[in-house]
């Protein structure tokens, strides 16, 4: 079993009790047969009022302001059903989600879903996807609090996450100071060489994979670092570069990473040797690791899970993020419109 950045086993299938509907597809069970499925799964928190059922959700928010992030996956674009199971979509599809809210420094409280399928599909896929929702939201401390479903073509799982700040002010994008150190918590590079492991028609090794498939966002790093004063603050779903030019632009700073500080591990160089690609690049331009990068005050104590891997500096010119001193001069991320 992987062991999340931050130290917490993740559950598997444990919500293995709710019913089953083997041999049926979505359209032999109809909307509201499938519904009854999907919500029999979903476990409340005692941050949910009103739960599934009604015209709306009613999730308290004692702090008076609510974090929302929303993101959409695609069949084909986002997943494919010969890499994923219909249970690790949803691990992906709450994790990235509920990463955005830890990164504004907020505890993530509830989880909404609006899901296109077709109706040949089987309808074990939409209850094993709503199985890794509410095990991903038992992580984080959230719950899935309702939804919408729709017939269509091509499967899409479109969430949107919530979450309260108790008291902390949002940590943005845009306050990093010239002076600060820049540190990350979480794994990067892993989904990357995951993904380029499965690309070649390989499984293993497993640890890369299931980082692909699963990722394991930290958190309860997010509000820590609100805690400790963090200045700027964001997760990696783009690209380690990419996600930090979005804070040297709203900052307008330049971002200095240095490569000897960055995390890459023996096995992912095997990976890199054999298919031909530095790890390097894995670590500073593979997204979907979701891990915490943030700035931070100089002198401030980082905790032992954190790696300080650059700093803030004067823009010599423009904002942006350099590796060694150097202007990357590769692709930083991704790009959904992008080559």
């Amino acid at each position: 079993m992987l062991s999340s950045p931050g130290g917490h086993p993740l559950p598997r299938f444990s919500s293995s009790d709710a019913p089953r509907t083997p041999g049926r597809t979505v359209g032999e069970l109809g909307e509201f047969g499938l519904i009854r499925e999907l919500t029999a799964r979903i476990t409340p928190t005692p941050a949910v009022r009103i739960g599934p059922g009604d015209d709306a959700a009613v999730v308290a928010a004692p702090d008076r302001r609510v974090v929302a992030s929303t993101d959409l996956l695609l069949e084909g674009r986002h997943f494919r059903r010969d890499w994923s199971t219909a249970y690790d979509v949803g691990r992906k599809a709450a994790a990235q989600n509920l990463a955005d809210i830890a990164a504004m420094g907020a505890e993530p409280t509830a989880l909404l879903l609006g899901l296109v399928v077709p109706a040949e599909l089987p309808a074990t896929w939409p209850t094993e996807l709503m199985d890794g929702l509410h095990d991903e939201c038992r992580v984080a401390g959230a719950a899935v609090v309702g939804g919408d479903l729709v017939r269509g073509d091509t499967i899409t799982v479109a969430i949107t996450a919530l979450g309260d700040l108790q008291g902390r002010e949002p940590v943005t994008r845009g306050g990093a100071r010239p002076g600060d150190v820049v540190a990350v918590t979480g794994w990067l590079g892993w989904s990357a060489a995951g993904y380029t492991v499965l690309a070649r028609g390989f499984r293993s090794p497993r640890a890369f994979v299931e980082a692909h498939r699963r990722p394991e966002p930290p958190y309860q790093a997010g509000p820590a670092a609100a805690g400790l004063g963090a200045t700027a603050m964001t997760d990696v779903s783009d690209g380690l570069v990419a996600d930090l030019g979005h804070i040297a632009e709203a900052s307008k700073v330049r971002i200095d990473v240095r490569s000897a500080a960055l995390d890459i591990p023996a096995q992912m160089s095997d990976i890199g040797q054999a298919v031909g690609v530095d790890p390097l690049q894995w670590v500073l331009t593979g997204g979907e690791d979701h891990a915490i990068v943030a700035t931070f005050p100089p002198g401030t104590k980082l905790p032992a899970r954190w790696s300080r891997i650059g700093e803030v500096l004067h823009p010599s010119a423009a904002p942006q993020v350099t590796v060694d001193g150097a202007t990357w001069t590769g692709a930083s991320g991704w790009d959904h419109f992008g080559d």
